[in-house]
C-alpha cells in the first residue's frame, strides 16, 4: 500500500488542460519516488495515499497543489553587468539567487541589449495538471534510501 516512506513506482501520463502530453513514464520504465517526502507535487502525492499495486487513478492537480501559481514578479530583466563577464549567457541557462531568504532558480529566457531576461517560475506554474497513473510497485524503502532521502536502483537515483 502507498504510505509514507514507501518506494512507489508509477507509470503515468501527464497532460495539461488542453490535453497536450507533457510527460510520461511506462510500466516497463516506471518513475520511482519516496512517498511522503515531497518528491512529487503535493496534489498527486495526496491522491496516491492508500493505493495498492495495480490501482489506476486519474488525478487533476490545481496550480496551488502542483507547481504553484504563475508569479509575474519572477519575470524580470537584469543588467548583464550583474553576471560574471567570463560566462556566456544563453537562453535556457539556469542559475539560483537568494530571494527574500529563499533559494530561487531562474531560467534565462532571452537577451536584449544589455539586459538578461529571466523567469523564476517553474515552466508548469499556473497550469492545472492531469495525471493518469497506475501503481506498478510499492516496497519498503531501504535504510540507505531513507538516510539519503531518495530511491536507489531501477527507476530511481543511482550513485
Amino acid at each position: 500500500m502507498v504510505k509514507k516512506d514507501a518506494v512507489v513506482s508509477l507509470s503515468y501520463t501527464l497532460t495539461n488542460a488542453d490535453g497536450e502530453e507533457l510527460d510520461k513514464s511506462s510500466a516497463d520504465k516506471p518513475f520511482a519516488y519516496l512517498h511522503g517526502n515531497k518528491q512529487i507535487v503535493p496534489g498527486l502525492e495526496n491522491a496516491l495515499e492508500g493505493l495498492a499495486v495495480g490501482d489506476k487513478k486519474e488525478v487533476t492537480v490545481p496550480p496551488a497543489e502542483g507547481y504553484g501559481e504563475f508569479v509575474a514578479g519572477l519575470k524580470m530583466d537584469i543588467e548583464r553587468t550583474n553576471f560574471p563577464k567570463d560566462i556566456e549567457i544563453q537562453p535556457g541557462m539556469q542559475f539560483s539567487a537568494d530571494v527574500n531568504g529563499n533559494n530561487q532558480v531562474f531560467t534565462v529566457t532571452g537577451l536584449e541589449g544589455g539586459k538578461v531576461q529571466v523567469d523564476g517560475n517553474h515552466p508548469l506554474a499556473g497550469q492545472t495538471l492531469h495525471f493518469d497513473v497506475e501503481v506498478v510497485e510499492v516496497r519498503e524503502a531501504t535504510a540507505e534510501e531513507m538516510q539519503h532521502g531518495h530511491v536507489h536502483g531501477p527507476g530511481g537515483h543511482q550513485h
